[in-house]
């Protein structure tokens, strides 16, 4: 799992909402550079950029295929993302537990006065 320094390029890449647009478009399945502008009506360079970013911080693959080079998700940059959440969402659901168990004590000490 990432530092939470170097996590820093993925989180600045899904900062961009044309970025979690392709990133959307890509859930249903492998798409080219051309493919994913259509959509978004980009120009084919301005789609080139994004689609770098996006594979520079490991959230999405490109293979070559003959001439064309489809994109897709990449699931580990997308599970570092959920690793790095998860520590936070422990840490709170902890908190709310703790914060449950002591208003249900001190519920349980005002029926008794």
């Amino acid at each position: 799992m990432r530092s939470g320094e170097a996590i820093g390029p993925i989180f600045s890449a899904l900062a961009d909402p044309t970025r979690r647009a392709i990133l959307a478009q890509l859930a249903g399945g492998e798409a080219t550079v051309n493919e994913l502008a259509e959509p978004l009506q980009m120009t084919l360079p301005n789609v080139s950029k994004h689609v770098k970013v996006l594979l520079d911080a490991g959230l999405i693959l490109q293979r070559k295929e003959a001439q064309r080079r489809p994109c897709s998700l990449n699931p580990e940059g997308l599970r570092q993302v959920e690793a790095w959440s998860r520590r936070y969402i422990d840490e709170w659901e902890d908190t709310f537990q703790r914060l449950d168990a002591l208003l249900a004590e001190v519920s349980v000490q005002q029926e008794g006065s």
